[in-house]
């Protein structure tokens, strides 16, 4: 098998690997954009859009969906016993979402409309996709994922029709409305996966150390603890704020709805035991993502209110709370997948502190006096992209290579 009928083998594979090069590469262009500026300067994107929507929109639909999509086609198959997508899906997929980055590139160019054709025609053939799967094994709290695909797709066709100059747009409500679908979908996924695989581990020490707990006993000793009240709420909550917010429902709601969020989701990981597991970087990792996800919400909610920067509370949830999610999730779903030991490389674990360091900087940056916006913003990009070159680096080899041999 060649590398590029491996890397179209796996929907991990080739979504992640176009996750990490599209989070770096239009980073650095949003990067160097800041520094001309910041140096007086004048640079314009080939995009005929304003800047700071095409960011957005770049980080959110682009990075974003890349990097959903890698984990959805991947997850759903296990969640329902239902056959993975092949390569000839995955290549159309691909191509789909590399032409929606290509068709804003040029836009202005390639006429508006059929640019915003190939911008909002990837997220429909990827829930087409999921539905086919989700259908062979029916469960409610599955579908809610497919929902929130769906709400994601219903943000950005407001985006670009406020690019269009059509009516129903809104650039604004649009980038915020999926930037916290995106956080719905982790308050979900990651309500599942973090505590199932803090469980594991701390079973499998227990095992090895003589005295391994009863898994199916509820509330067994040493491990996390569910509280599905705290569950049903958090994701109540995230999914009340990004629908009220991508429909640009009043402040009040949205504000009441993210400091909900913020409570419940630090109250469901303080029950998950992450400190029992911080030797484990591969781990920790993810409450650190879910705790910031918490402080972002109750960040965003707070300035709902009139209280603290908007920008600033939005990026400790999208630079902190996703930016760290899809970095461990990745870095996981590639060891595991590929048969390697889930251990994060030292590149990778440096990875994960570079990206809420990011997320710490881009909110002093925005809260702060406006001397640091600059510096603090453009930094906070450097320490992105490196985070994703490292990530290429130590993982790209497992994407497109072969499997590892026990």
């Amino acid at each position: 098998m060649t590398a590029l009928t491996r890397l179209f083998s796996e929907g991990f594979r080739i979504f992640f690997l176009l996750a990490g090069l599209w989070g770096t590469l239009a980073m650095l262009i949003w990067g160097l954009w800041l520094t001309v500026h910041a140096l007086g300067g004048m640079m314009d994107l080939p995009a005929d859009l304003p800047p700071q929507w095409w960011h957005g929109h770049e980080m959110i639909f682009g990075f974003g969906s890349a990097a959903a999509a890698g984990f959805l086609l991947t997850a759903v198959p296990n969640w329902t016993g239902a056959t993975s997508a092949g390569p000839r899906f995955l290549i159309a997929a691909a191509a789909l979402w590399l032409a929606g980055r290509i068709g804003l590139w040029l836009w202005g160019i390639v006429p508006g409309p059929l640019a915003a054709v190939l911008a909002l025609a990837f997220l429909p053939l990827l829930a087409a996709r999921i539905w086919a799967m989700l259908r062979q094994s029916p469960k409610p709290a599955n579908f809610i994922v497919l929902a929130l695909v769906g709400l994601i797709w219903l943000a950005e066709a407001r985006v670009m029709l406020d690019a269009l100059g059509w009516p129903l747009g809104d650039a604004i409500a649009g980038l915020h409305g999926a930037l916290a679908a995106l956080i719905a979908l982790i308050v979900i996924v990651g309500g599942r996966i973090t505590p199932a695989f803090t469980r594991n581990a701390l079973a499998r020490k227990a095992m090895l150390a003589g005295s391994a707990p009863d898994l199916g006993k509820a509330g067994a000793p040493g491990l996390p603890v569910s509280f599905p009240q705290a569950d049903r709420v958090a994701i109540g909550a995230a999914i009340t704020a990004a629908v009220a917010i991508t429909l640009g429902l009043p402040d009040t709601l949205i504000g009441a709805a993210e400091l909900i969020l913020g409570a419940a989701q630090l109250l469901r990981i303080a029950r998950w035991r992450g400190w029992s597991v911080r030797s484990e970087p591969i781990l920790v990792v993810l409450h650190g993502a879910m705790a910031l996800v918490g402080v972002g919400a109750l960040l965003q909610g707070l300035a709902a209110f009139g209280i603290g920067s908007e920008i600033g509370a939005m990026h400790v949830s999208a630079v902190g709370g996703i930016g760290t999610m899809v970095m461990g999730v990745m870095s996981r779903a590639s060891l595991g997948h590929t048969g390697r030991p889930l251990v994060a490389p030292f590149p990778v674990a440096l990875a994960y502190v570079l990206i809420p360091v990011a997320a710490l900087l881009r909110w002093i940056a925005a809260t702060g006096p406006l001397a640091l916006y600059y510096p603090g913003t453009i930094l906070a990009a450097t320490l992105w992209a490196f985070a994703f070159v490292l990530f290429l680096l130590a993982l790209a080899p497992a994407l497109i290579g072969p499997r590892a041999r026990p």
